[in-house]
């Protein structure tokens, strides 16, 4: 097993105007065995961070350490450690599935008779046998991204790093891409971004939360839970009582009753007189920590 280690890691922009934008801002987190999910709104600075950790961008500032050693002095040794899936993949749509896994294989200098063995277990791993030898345009964008998890895995990499995985997937390939992932996680470092909470709500053995570049938490849903106790309400309304309230607090779920609406409020004071407690769930720490509780005052 590895450590991945970013101490002050940042990573800054210069601007059409000259002015510095950044995108990470000074970054220290370990990585050690198991799923990470790095939950974040997007543009909040979670694809930079995993396309310096795949050595893509070079930081602005600090460093990222495997096994104590500087990833770029690695060079091609963590290379061979890596498995990478961007939010943007890019694929050849008249090449077959099998044709590309082949193609990919070469790039990435696997010895011809490891990869057509481990193309054959990818394959079937990512329930794409049946169509090994279709064109990669006939697939769905389900498809499309198991054949991107098949590609990240071809090294049999021991650091998967996975950008948006699920993006664009309907329900039923999104359970099936997850629960890939979570087996993925026995025997590996796997750090999953997303900003679908259900994505990595399951799954991951550690969760991570970025907002505007920064890196706000890292921990366990239970360790994180424990900020959010006794801030998650249920009450019953009248329709004209629920613009006042969403106004007033962070208002995660709305749901009509007949003339009535249920809601599910995140908010430190309890917002109506027949509020009830709830159990936290992970979307209601998520909202807690990364949207700012809007002020119960009348000013």
């Amino acid at each position: 097993m590895h450590e991945l280690e970013l101490v002050e890691l940042k990573k800054s922009f210069q601007e059409k105007n000259f002015q510095e934008k950044i995108a990470v801002h000074e970054t220290n987190v370990c990585f050690q065995h198991g799923v990470y999910g790095l939950l974040g709104e997007n543009g909040a600075g979670k694809t930079t961070l995993m396309r310096m950790i795949c050595g893509i961008l070079e930081p602005s500032h600090g460093e990222i350490l495997c096994d104590g050693m500087r990833i770029e002095r690695m060079g091609g040794e963590y290379r061979s450690l890596l498995g990478y899936l961007p939010q943007d993949f890019g694929y050849y749509e008249d090449f077959t599935a099998d044709r590309f896994l082949h193609y990919m294989a070469a790039l990435k200098a696997l010895p011809e008779e490891y990869a057509k063995q481990r193309i054959d277990e990818l394959l079937e791993m990512v329930d794409l046998t049946a169509v090994r030898k279709k064109k990669l345009k006939t697939f769905s964008g389900g498809m499309i991204r198991r054949i991107g998890i098949a590609q990240a895995l071809l090294n049999d990499p021991e650091i998967l790093v996975l950008d948006e995985p699920t993006s664009g997937l309907d329900p039923k390939e999104r359970v099936r891409f997850r629960n890939i992932i979570s087996s993925l996680g026995k025997n590996r470092l796997v750090l999953l971004s997303t900003h679908i909470v259900s994505d990595v709500e399951y799954i991951a053995d550690q969760i991570m939360i970025m907002k505007s570049g920064r890196m706000i938490r890292v921990g366990t849903e239970e360790s994180m839970a424990d900020e959010v106790k006794d801030c998650v309400w249920k009450c019953l309304v009248s329709e004209q009582e629920v613009l006042t309230l969403n106004e007033k607090y962070i208002v995660s779920n709305l749901k009509n009753q007949g003339n009535r609406v249920e809601l599910r409020i995140v908010s430190k004071e309890k917002p109506t007189e027949n509020a009830e407690r709830q159990d936290v769930t992970l979307e209601d720490i998520y909202l807690y920590l990364v949207q700012p509780e809007k002020s119960s005052s009348n000013d």
